[in-house]
């Protein structure tokens, strides 16, 4: 059965749900959690625009509070579960690869996360990041809806 589980987070609705039913199923089968929040670095184009550098770096600031702030959420959850839980913040050009990377090299045997997280016009031409998942890691993955 399955021993160290990752559990990706983006701090919606359904990543929360998500990461709930991954303390549930590694409480039952005494497995431990390692959470990631990956923050996509922004395009170079972004950088060439008339963006002030204080701005970009103003919203990754803010980004990277949230996801570190998601990730307590999810260790004060697993702490109460009484599941060993690590957390992971990673900064990377494609989410999916980090995810994917992430899990090798924490060990995990399973990735269990949310069928979707990005929604409207964003989700379309971002793609799916669950999607990639599904398609480029070698180890099995959970998907909840």
């Amino acid at each position: 059965m399955f021993k160290h589980i990752l559990l990706p987070t983006d701090g919606t609705e359904l990543s929360e749900k998500a990461i709930d039913q991954g303390l549930r199923l590694a409480k039952t089968i005494g497995a431990e959690v390692t959470s990631i929040s990956v923050m996509a670095k922004l395009p170079t184009f972004f950088y060439h625009a008339r963006i002030s550098p204080a701005a970009l770096e103003e919203s990754a600031r803010q980004s990277q509070a949230a996801a570190e702030s998601y990730l307590r959420e999810v260790q004060k959850k697993a702490e109460a579960a009484g599941v060993a839980c690590d957390i992971v913040f990673e900064r990377h050009g494609t989410p999916y690869e980090a995810i994917i990377r992430v899990a090798g090299e924490r060990g995990c045997d399973l990735i269990m996360m949310a069928s979707h997280g990005q929604k409207g016009i964003e989700g379309v031409l971002l793609g799916s990041e669950t999607q990639k998942v599904l398609t480029h890691s070698k180890i099995p993955v959970l998907v909840v809806h």
